[in-house]
């Protein structure tokens, strides 16, 4: 496989955020080449990104994605450049417009403009990182600046952006450096980097410039209808219950009858019934889950798209620590 292949982990699978450190280590020694953490609701994701840089020596370190809404723009810029400095040069930041679910109940903040918010917070860290201030003038941000006491970064961290809407992929491809979409078919993905490299040309980039990294979650298990089930749970959920955004897009890229039918079964909470409701067909499509031979093509499957340079693999809900071993290492046979 000529693309490179990341692990997605989640905090809450860990107990410790040391627990995110022994993990990178695992990553690295399989032969991951970066490792990278979300943050919702949970820890803040810094601590634990930090010990995963201190404890391996060449494994990329990134983060999915962070809110523009959840730190001011000029914080994002310190906590950017800091992990850099943390990481030797292997961060990537990672940042997403975010939901309205995360930003009014969570940060309390309005989501508004999102699309615009997201922009002026990349120009604004930019500021930071090349001339040494956040000083802005914008629709949202009106900053005087103060100076950054570091100075200009040589070599600031890429920036990379998680979207999923045609509009907001354009803008992935002007603004960031790379591109970390989540819960597209082949087909889908393929669509959609129309958008991105449309985004690109805008800003006089080409397509080769960004590096794009699609998340699929999945397992790897012997026990193939164990995988499956589990994956369809996971998918199933993320499709009916995480806010509108993914449950749309799915229904965009050719699913919309599976996806009202999930949404109808999580108006019940039902979520025996949405799984049911994602047929086989279509779990094949969106999630690598089956046993680790399956699992492995699908990766590499995946990966010859053409545009395609990372494949960013996660686990499903629901996991033992074998479980998650087994498809680590199912992956790891195409580092």
């Amino acid at each position: 496989m000529t693309a490179e292949l990341d692990l997605l982990v989640q905090l809450g699978d860990y107990d410790r955020p040391q627990g995110v450190a022994e993990r990178a280590v695992q990553a690295e020694a399989l032969g991951f080449d970066r490792i990278t953490v979300g943050e919702t609701t949970g820890w803040n994701i810094i601590p634990p990104l930090t010990l995963a840089a201190d404890r391996t020596d060449e494994l990329g370190i990134s983060n999915d994605v962070i809110s523009p809404y959840g730190r001011s723009p000029a914080m994002l810029a310190q906590t950017a450049l800091t992990m850099q400095d943390a990481a030797d040069g292997r961060f990537r930041f990672g940042i997403g417009p975010s939901s309205p679910a995360i930003t009014e109940r969570w940060h309390g903040k309005e989501f508004d403009r999102p699309l615009r918010r997201t922009r002026e917070v990349i120009e604004i860290m930019r500021g930071v990182s090349e001339e040494g201030t956040p000083a802005y003038e914008g629709d949202i941000f009106e900053i005087p600046g103060l100076n950054y006491e570091r100075g200009p970064h040589e070599n600031p961290p890429p920036i990379d952006l998680g979207t999923l809407g045609p509009t907001a992929t354009e803008m992935a491809g002007r603004f960031g450096d790379g591109w970390a979409p989540q819960l597209f078919t082949k087909d889908g993905l393929r669509d959609r980097l129309e958008d991105l490299e449309r985004g690109a040309d805008l800003a006089g980039k080409d397509l080769s410039d960004l590096r794009v990294a699609p998340i699929v979650r999945g397992m790897a298990s012997e026990d193939r209808e164990k995988a499956r089930e589990t994956a369809r749970s996971t998918i199933a959920f993320m499709l009916g219950a995480y806010g509108p955004y993914y449950g749309n897009s799915v229904a965009e890229q050719g699913y919309p009858e599976v996806v009202e039918e999930i949404r109808a079964a999580w108006d019940e909470r039902d979520t025996d019934a949405m799984a049911a409701a994602l047929p086989d067909d279509v779990l094949d499509e969106l999630a690598p889950a089956g046993t680790p031979e399956e699992v492995c093509e699908w990766v590499a499957d995946y990966a010859e798209i053409d545009g395609v340079d990372a494949v960013r693999v996660g686990f499903v809900d629901g996991l033992s620590e074998e479980d998650k071993r087994t498809t680590m290492e199912a992956v790891a046979d195409l580092a």
